[in-house]
């Protein structure tokens, strides 16, 4: 669900191709399509059920898993597996790595002998509506204890199940958590006495500082201009509310023209047209951009997802103390808290109702979920997963993952997405569009007129399915 990350560049962070572009997308076009059946039952004899063994597992059984390796590689799953083995039925897990998920199993689903547990992810990624009615509800998996005792629904951050609930199943659970934000030196703020601005007035104020010191308030490269217009949709989101997002989602023909996403495009151009936008980003390669960030320190803030850390770990000043914040709101009444953030879940798994150890598939993935191996994947990582608490207060030592943690409390069960920009492939236009804006070459209203005549293109494509979100 990465909404703002260039083509180019998803291919070549952390969590591997097009991870979150894929998920959301999907479970929002499924939840529009008819109800089709899925079936929990397994396909082999299991074993006793228990608190212990609240699936069945046969004791000694083997689970089949096929897990996308991609930038989160593998090796987490059998870290998982080495948990699972070490419980009262000793199940063993083959952990199996694939790149083209849907090449790799589309004939088994045909042939009905697909895994126990798949890793659905991917730029290639199967479509799941075509395997709709072979997915195990997964239910049963959230409503059950971990391993050390805790029901799972209750160790896992808000709203995390809503992308994979089809028709009222749950069927797809997304493991890792991205986290939108504001990101910034918190080393370079202490010694300057700043504050993260929480307002685009705010916003402006602390850019005429920054000119004061010889520094912008932002910088951009040209692949990434659309980082902006992810700012810009979250920001007006939380002032407007819901029906900004619907709008927009739905390809309304005035979803640009909210009076909330005037209001954020007004506060851009104000610091645009201060001159607090370092200038060229239009011929700036996006990761040289973000080295004049982290490494250069040339720019005070910079929006992104969680990924930046990773991305930019060999460009980054020594004790830059990466810290992310929410973006920022137009008023101090905005319709949603200054808390509420942009955070998206992928790496989509399933159990397919016809393989061999539904049991098993579900036990591993219980065995995913648990505080041991959430926390290995975090440690490992430097990103969360869908389970709280499972990142110590020093992070592992990376201030940005502390800052994700404490963003997705603060948040609570004000999270938002949205899925239209890849949904329809709307970034490479958007692009276009963002950096003659970023550039101070164009006004609001021929912004907004670009937006808009992308979206409009797509609305009025009799070619392109649609996808009605409410």
């Amino acid at each position: 669900m990465n909404n703002l990350k260039p083509q180019l560049h998803r291919r070549d962070f952390l969590r591997g191709a097009l991870v979150m572009g894929i998920a959301a997308p999907l479970a929002v076009t499924l939840a529009s399509c008819a109800a089709g059946g899925s079936s929990s039952t397994p396909t082999a004899a299991g074993g006793a059920k228990s608190t212990k063994n609240p699936f069945g597992v046969k004791t000694g059984s083997t689970v089949a898993a096929t897990i996308f390796n991609g930038g989160y590689g593998t090796d987490y799953v059998d870290f998982a597996a080495a948990v699972m083995a070490k419980q009262s039925f000793k199940a063993t897990a083959t952990v199996s790595p694939a790149t083209n998920i849907a090449q790799s199993l589309q004939p088994k689903f045909v042939a009905g002998n697909p895994p126990d547990l798949v890793d659905n992810s991917g730029a290639n990624a199967i479509g799941v509506a075509t395997i709709r009615s072979q997915l195990s509800e997964l239910s049963d998996v959230i409503a059950a204890n971990n391993y050390e005792g805790k029901k799972i629904s209750d160790t896992l951050y808000g709203g995390v199940t809503k992308p994979g609930t089809l028709d009222g199943k749950l069927l797809i659970l997304n493991y890792v958590l991205t986290v939108y934000a504001l990101w910034y030196s918190a080393s370079l703020f202490e010694a300057n006495g700043w504050t993260v601005p929480k307002t685009w007035d705010e916003a402006y104020e602390l850019g005429v500082k920054a000119k004061a010191k010889g520094k912008y308030l932002f910088v951009w490269g040209k692949e990434a201009a659309t980082y902006y217009q992810t700012l810009a949709i979250a920001s007006a989101i939380k002032e407007g509310g819901d029906e900004v997002r619907l709008s927009l989602e739905n390809l309304e023909a005035d979803s640009w023209s909210k009076p909330a996403v005037q209001s954020v495009f007004q506060g851009l151009k104000k610091i645009i047209d201060a001159g607090f936008f370092k200038p060229g980003g239009a011929g700036t390669q996006f990761t040289a951009a973000q080295a004049q960030w982290s490494n250069d320190q040339d720019a005070l803030l910079y929006p992104s997802g969680s990924w930046i850390e990773n991305e930019m770990i060999k460009q980054t000043k020594s004790g830059f103390k990466m810290t992310g914040a929410p973006e920022p709101t137009v008023t101090s009444g905005s319709k949603l808290p200054y808390e509420a953030m942009h955070s998206t879940a992928g790496e989509p798994f399933i159990v397919p109702s016809k393989g061999a150890n539904v049991a098993g598939g579900k036990e591993l993935l219980r065995a995913m979920l648990s505080n041991e191996a959430a926390t290995n994947f975090a440690k490992t990582r430097l990103t969360p997963t869908i389970v709280k608490g499972t990142v110590p207060a020093d992070g592992f030592g990376s201030t940005a993952l502390v800052s994700q943690s404490s963003l997705l409390e603060g948040a609570g069960d004000n999270v938002f997405s949205w899925n239209f920009v890849d949904l329809y492939g709307m970034n490479q236009d958007q692009l276009v569009v963002w950096n003659t804006f970023l550039s101070g070459k164009s006004t609001v209203a021929q912004l907004t007129k670009g937006l808009q005549d992308i979206s409009d293109k797509v609305r009025n494509d009799s070619s392109v399915t649609k996808v009605t979100v409410s």
